[in-house]
């Protein structure tokens, strides 16, 4: 198990109750003992591979962070959003909706990925950029 059930670390976000979570065994750059960042409920991260919520980064509603994917900074993913593979989320950014990020993407700064939008490949979302609808950045049906 890669995290305690929850802690009883929690803040309250727009009407939500987040618990930080806690790393019980060593893997990936996570430590015994390290804290993360925020979820909802123990859903919204995955048990396997490498997958981490860091500092102060909040993961809630049915948003799931899975395979290889780190959110960390102030970075918020949530309702119904999916991060996966080696993707990162950072700083301020927020994915949310029903918006998918994955493969080695990467949203930072104060971007916006929401709606069905899907960054995916080696793309780059950052600054105020928003991607939205039903936009692919990154994405080819090769």
């Amino acid at each position: 198990m890669k995290y305690t059930t929850l802690t009883d670390e929690t803040k309250v976000h727009n009407g939500v109750t987040l618990y930080r979570i806690q790393a019980v065994s060593n893997f990936s750059d996570v430590k015994a003992g390290d804290k993360g960042g925020w979820i909802e409920k123990e859903s919204n991260l995955s048990q396997y591979e490498n997958a981490w919520i860091y500092g102060d980064a909040e993961v809630c509603g049915n948003a799931i962070v899975c395979s290889n994917a780190k959110v960390y900074g102030k970075a918020r993913v949530y309702d119904d959003a999916v991060v996966c593979g080696e993707a990162k989320v950072c700083g301020d950014a927020e994915v949310y909706g029903k918006a998918m990020v994955y493969g080695n993407a990467k949203v930072c700064g104060e971007a916006r990925v929401y709606d069905i939008a899907i960054v995916c490949g080696n793309a780059i979302v950052y600054g105020d950029a928003k991607v939205c609808g039903d936009a692919r950045v990154g994405y080819s049906d090769e």
